[in-house]
């Protein structure tokens, strides 16, 4: 229907402005605005977001998917179901569901749909819904936007950040990490043994994966490493009584016992063999050399980043094989002490907020306390995880009279989950807690989950302006590992995104903590950042 960009400039959109975008059925897309619409092909969308730069607001992630599939990167949007998650809670963001939450249905109340989501047809679940195409992609998001600024509270912010960080995980999905075949297909051999010819000698090499265990277990002793009661029977005949045979257990017996020490060394391998194999290798790296899964923006609990394929829990004697691509090299960057660090930022406890100027802000709180080091960090992981009994209780009741301000903030989180009450992050997320469980259980979670929430909120901010200053240097991030992130970038513009990368976190935490203002606003991120030619060498 006509140039996109003259269509916008005739609706009086400009940068910033909300525009409907959608993937119609024949594959082009189509847009909203204001009292216009307009269809045509991905590349006049191209043009536009980067001469007009709108706030593309679309369903879902998938529509960015489709772009990034002919190489068309959004700069900026307004993804519905990231932001219907953080205003409603839960996993759950079709379109239709969206659209009735926000026309005044309770969320419990709309019903699962009988297929996948048709973002097509009528939503039958809410009255009087128009075909959720573009128009009603706009009218939501508006409808969204509304909601937000009412609340107030930097969450509109909040919500723009969880729209890009959808963009960037079409961006993760279809780039996928690189990985070296051969060497991740030597360091199998190492660990498992070689590649299988077969089932009978893929059942000869298991055989002779047990045996370098059992040749240390007493004569007659039970023999199936895969049962956890064999294991104990094996373990009890050797000597050994436990209670269980989980791997902090055994630990300790590692020095004075080769059966135990090899056993532990068994487990390491059969979770490869069996999690990480040349199955997984074959299914999930590509003739590229990437490694590829399906990314999401938030796993609809606290909001953290999640991936398939085993992105998100790869063993790390693996990251060996994960190389850059010639003629390019690995920024690695991994936020340092975050969590204690975000509690000083959302509680706005002075005391908590001056440790975090330390590089180890450990320190000065055990100087506080007036315990060690490991002893510090044992009380604040016990305050954040609501831990009231043992070495860390006590350690956490001397937190309390250190930093009573933060200790308050997470008490309040746990009363408020403990009596069923939805909890909201710093950044407006909302917990949903009025479900059945413990509620001891519930409690521990919901102080936890403020802390993660705000957490995860902060680290996809720097993401995603990682994101926008590093383009231009031929930069991409190839994964997003709980607080840490991976770039790769050309060799000869390392050391100078390494510090960009850095300067994005300054950046992306004046915006997100100076929200607070007070002690909050003073609290300072650190993190390890380096530069090298593999993941397991930056990792260090």
């Amino acid at each position: 229907m006509g140039d996109l960009v003259a269509a916008l400039s005739l609706a009086g959109v400009g940068q910033g402005d909300l525009v409907g975008l959608m993937v119609t059925r024949d594959g082009a897309l189509a847009a909203a605005m204001n009292d216009a619409e307009w269809a045509g092909p991905a590349a006049d969308v191209a043009v536009a977001d980067a001469q007009v730069r709108p706030r593309w607001a679309m369903w879902s992630q998938e529509t960015a998917r489709t772009l990034v599939g002919q190489g068309i990167r959004l700069a900026t949007g307004w993804d519905i179901a990231a932001v219907h998650r953080l205003l409603f809670g839960g996993w759950r963001a079709d379109p239709a569901y969206a659209w009735a939450c926000l026309h005044g249905q309770r969320p419990d109340q709309v019903p699962v749909a009988a297929g996948a989501p048709d973002l097509f047809s009528a939503a039958d679940d809410a009255p009087d819904a128009p075909a959720l195409g573009a128009a009603a992609a706009l009218e939501a998001a508006g409808l969204q936007l509304a909601s937000l600024t009412e609340q107030g509270g930097g969450r509109i912010s909040t919500a723009r950040c969880e729209s890009t960080a959808e963009l960037l995980c079409a961006e993760l999905s279809a780039d996928g990490l690189p990985v070296n075949r051969a060497a991740a297909e030597r360091l199998l051999a190492e660990i498992i043994g070689p590649r299988p010819h077969g089932p009978s000698d893929a059942a000869a090499i298991r055989a002779a994966r047990d045996a370098r265990v059992l040749r240390h277990a007493p004569a007659g002793a039970a023999n199936d490493l895969r049962s956890p009661v064999q294991v104990k029977a094996l373990l009890a005949a050797a000597g050994i009584d436990v209670p269980d045979t989980r791997a902090g257990r055994l630990e300790r017996f590692r020095e004075g016992s080769p059966l135990v020490a090899a056993l532990l060394e068994w487990r390491k391998a059969e979770r490869i063999a069996t999690t990480y194999g040349y199955s997984w290798l074959d299914e999930h790296l590509g003739a590229d050399g990437r490694l590829r899964g399906t990314w999401t923006g938030s796993d609809g609990a606290a909001g953290r980043m999640t991936a398939s394929s085993g992105l998100h829990n790869m063993p790390a004697v693996l990251r060996q094989a994960v190389l850059a691509e010639n003629g390019h090299a690995f920024v690695r960057a991994d936020l340092g002490q975050i969590e204690p660090r975000v509690l000083a930022a959302v509680s706005g406890d002075g005391a908590l907020a001056a440790a975090t100027t330390a590089d180890d802000m450990y320190l000065p709180v055990a100087a506080e306390l007036g315990v060690d080091r490991p002893t510090a960090k044992v009380a604040m992981i016990a305050a954040m995880y609501g831990q009231t009994t043992g070495h860390g209780g006590v350690a956490a009741r001397r937190m309390r009279a250190a930093y009573p301000v933060a200790m308050g903030y997470l008490d309040e989180a746990d009363r408020s989950a403990q009596a069923g009450q939805d909890l909201r992050t710093y950044g407006g997320r909302l917990l949903r807690m009025s479900g059945g469980g413990n509620e001891a259980a519930r409690g521990r979670y919901g102080r936890n989950a403020v802390v993660q929430g705000a957490a995860a909120e902060l680290f996809k901010m720097w993401a995603v302006t990682v994101r926008a200053r590093s383009a231009p240097f031929g930069a991409r991030i190839v994964l997003c590992l709980h607080d840490e992130l991976l770039l790769q970038v050309p060799a000869a513009r390392a050391e100078e995104v390494a510090g960009l990368v850095g300067g994005c976190l300054a950046e992306a935490s004046r915006r997100w903590a100076g929200r607070a203002g007070g002690a909050g606003s003073r609290v300072r991120f650190i993190a390890d950042i380096s530069v090298a030619g593999s993941w397991a060498e930056a990792k260090g």
